[in-house]
């Protein structure tokens, strides 16, 4: 239970809360009864439909329309409390990675209309360092500082974002490993991409239903990460065995980036199926969004 208690801490939410979110139709999120009324109530683009299949859908066809009309209804919402502050950062709506953009939503407003969010994470990693003795891994571990909106001091990845719209993965994860952690383009763009990890639950603001692609990087010893823009107060390397030790007993890291962890133990050996007995509950877990 002591690591699988970080995955189901992530997927946990009641799904007969929430009504479907479509566009044109197509399922795309999840929203709260009385979220949907008042998002209908504000714009003629939404539709809410009653009976016994309640359904909140963004009616026009274009995107740019969509996002536009979206957009009016988001700041409305806020400006009355019923999303977060605005970021001025827009996430894009997909029915799925990989298809077309169907609109484009302020990051705040994602949870509210439960659609799915997007953001890449970067295991800095030394494969034999020093410190923790011949053939040993040492991770890059990075504490958030202490005034940020979400899990303020809390321990971190060397490298985290959230997925804007109109930037590739390759191009954010480029723009986060230069301001959190100083790294130069060319190795930034060496991290192997080695899989995602989805999780949903529910939270003050909505449903939070996050897709993360995970990177692995290796780094030589002289490399040591270096924060530009004010996210990250102290990066230390720590040996795999206590990244590991800190995950199973400690809340001290910020709530998704322990699956991020355990999948790097899991992917590198640390955990095997002949030592952790919720192994199999881990490998699904962390697919279970």
């Amino acid at each position: 239970m002591a690591y699988l208690r970080h995955i189901r801490a992530c997927n946990t939410h009641d799904a007969a809360a929430f009504w479907p979110f479509a566009v044109n139709g197509r399922p795309v999120g999840y929203v709260r009864p009385a979220f949907a009324a008042r998002v209908a109530s504000l714009s003629d683009a939404f539709l809410l439909t009653g009976g016994a299949n309640p359904l909140l859908d963004l009616l026009p066809t274009e995107p740019k329309v969509r996002t536009q009309a979206a957009a009016e209804v988001v700041a409305a919402l806020a400006d009355e409390g019923l999303v977060p502050p605005l970021r001025g950062e827009d996430f894009p709506v997909l029915a799925q990675w990989g298809q077309p953009e169907l609109l484009r939503l302020d990051r705040a407003a994602v949870p509210g209309f439960g659609v799915r969010g997007f953001g890449l994470h970067v295991n800095g990693y030394v494969p034999s360092p020093e410190k923790t003795g011949a053939g040993g891994i040492g991770m890059w571990v990075g504490r958030r500082a202490r005034d940020r909106g979400v899990a303020p001091g809390k321990l971190d990845n060397m490298v985290a974002g959230g997925q804007p719209a109109g930037l590739s993965l390759t191009e954010n994860l480029v723009k986060e490993a230069r301001e959190e952690a100083g790294l130069d383009p060319s190795l930034a763009r060496s991290a192997v991409p080695v899989g995602a990890i989805t999780y949903v639950f529910d939270t003050v603001a909505g449903l939070r239903r996050d897709t993360l692609f995970c990177y692995d990087l290796p780094l030589s010893r002289d490399v040591i990460p270096r924060n530009t823009d004010g996210e990250v107060e102290a990066f230390e390397l720590w040996p795999l065995a206590q990244v590991a030790e800190s995950v199973r007993t400690t809340d001290d890291w910020k709530f998704n980036v322990n699956l991020v962890v355990i999948d790097f133990l899991i992917r590198h050996g640390h955990l095997s199926p002949d030592h952790e007995p919720d192994y199999m509950d881990l490998v699904t877990g962390l697919q279970a969004g």
